[in-house]
């Protein structure tokens, strides 16, 4: 079991490798009380007042309590991540790394700003961690770049992976959990797909291009990408499989 657990981390996408190790590190550091989440929260005023930038970090990297949900949310993170890593941008790890930068850019400056518009200001002051957020704006990408692949919720009904972001949100309204998180992560989504992939059909333009100097970073092969296979998996806690 060890051994397998090894051999498939080593086999995992760098990008992927590196967030899901710093999200475990950062969670069992604070479980541990080696690191404190007051020290890991996005607080604006901090950001600014006492320069402490790193929390524009950190609060992508802790995912609450080591519990079920915790286990949960790193099961999404290895899954879409690794998705997307390996197959839309095989070969293209400074534009994944890209996205993944625009997704945070985005989703620290929807809290930011909602944090200074009345009447909604105190729902966004309660959010501290966009960790959760940033999951499922990769799972709201991947759902749009693989929207025919069949998938099926508890046996109930079946539906293409298009929908899979709103199957994941309706389910968190009937459990009542808050759905701001899930609200968030589809918005930066949503941004992000806009721009690499309608904008440019639309008008022939790209905005959204890698810097030069993050690709410097990454050592990318161009590789040829070929369609994800229909292979069946299991997404907890909703037991989602494709087909």
């Amino acid at each position: 079991m060890a051994q397998a657990i090894e051999e498939w981390y080593k086999q995992t996408p760098i990008i992927t490798r590196s967030y899901l190790t710093a999200a475990v590190a950062t969670t069992i550091g604070c479980s541990l009380d080696i690191i404190s989440p007051y020290h890991l929260y996005l607080n604006p005023t901090l950001v600014v007042k006492q320069y402490e930038i790193w929390r524009l970090i950190t609060n992508f990297l802790f995912f609450g309590k080591m519990d079920l949900d915790f286990l949960f949310h790193m099961f999404f993170l290895a899954r879409y991540c690794k998705l997307l890593e390996e197959n839309s941008f095989r070969g293209r790890a400074a534009d994944f790394f890209y996205m993944l930068l625009f997704g945070a850019t985005v989703l620290t400056g929807i809290v930011l700003i909602g944090g200074m518009i009345p009447y909604v200001s105190a729902s966004f002051a309660k959010i501290f961690f966009l960790s959760n957020s940033l999951t499922f704006m990769m799972v709201y990408v991947w759902s749009k770049q693989n929207p025919f692949i069949h998938m099926s919720f508890l046996g109930l009904f079946t539906f293409s992976a298009a929908y899979l972001p709103w199957v994941l949100l309706g389910f968190s309204i009937l459990v009542g959990t808050s759905t701001w998180v899930d609200l968030l992560g589809m918005i930066a989504g949503h941004a992000y797909y806009f721009l690499e992939d309608v904008y440019p059909q639309m008008t022939g333009r790209r905005l959204l291009k890698t810097p030069a100097f993050i690709k410097q970073l990454f050592a990318d092969d161009p590789v040829v990408v070929a369609p994800p296979a229909n292979v069946r998996f299991p997404i907890p806690p909703q037991e989602l499989h494709q087909d």
